[in-house]
């Protein structure tokens, strides 16, 4: 197996972030990564927010105003807090184009491989990663404060930063378990 396979098998998702987060050229160089997503057209259907510092406290605000008026005040005080589990998020946005050979689902599938690619160079950098999504990511309230257009999406939240403590490995299934040959052999 190859250094790349190696480094796939043992990739692992971390909750627990602490400061320092990437510093800009390792950034620059993730994001050069992300951009290696296969892209049919080269219509480049991605674009991401990187949020750290007050924009952090700024984007706790923004979770919290999703809370209906009746919300207890612990659960508006989880989604404020939310953002503050890391150093850095970087929020991965689709954004599709309308094109003749390329249907929307294959921008998604694009701009979703680039936030896998993005997420596989920062741990390759040494930081740990943890992408997050849940309702709150498909709020019309979270898309529009954060600029997003009628057409765009959020694919994720990239929590990043140093891992604070290693998480236990998470048994991975079989691959008999999800793979099958087709057409399937006769008895």
């Amino acid at each position: 197996m190859t250094s790349v396979t190696e480094f796939l098998l043992n990739r692992s998702s971390q909750p627990r972030l602490t400061a320092p987060a990437p510093d800009r050229a390792t950034l620059e160089k993730a994001f050069a990564c992300a951009a290696r997503a296969p892209d049919h057209a080269l219509l480049r259907p991605w674009r991401y927010l990187v949020i750290e510092g007050e924009g952090l406290e700024q984007l706790g605000n923004l979770f919290a105003s999703t809370c209906p008026n009746n919300a207890d005040e612990s659960e508006i005080e989880k989604l404020r807090r939310a953002p503050l589990r890391a150093p850095m998020i970087v929020v991965g946005i689709v954004s599709p184009s309308e094109h003749p050979k390329v249907p929307e689902v294959e921008q998604l599938l694009s701009a979703g491989t680039g936030m896998s690619f993005l997420e596989l160079a920062l741990q390759e950098a040494g930081f740990g990663v943890m992408w997050r999504t849940g309702p709150i990511a498909y709020h019309p309230a979270v898309r529009e404060g954060l600029g997003l257009s009628e057409h765009e999406s959020i694919i994720g939240f990239l929590y990043t930063g140093t891992v604070a403590m290693e998480k236990p490995r998470v048994p991975r299934p079989d691959v008999h378990e999800f793979v099958s040959d087709w057409p399937p052999e006769r008895p």
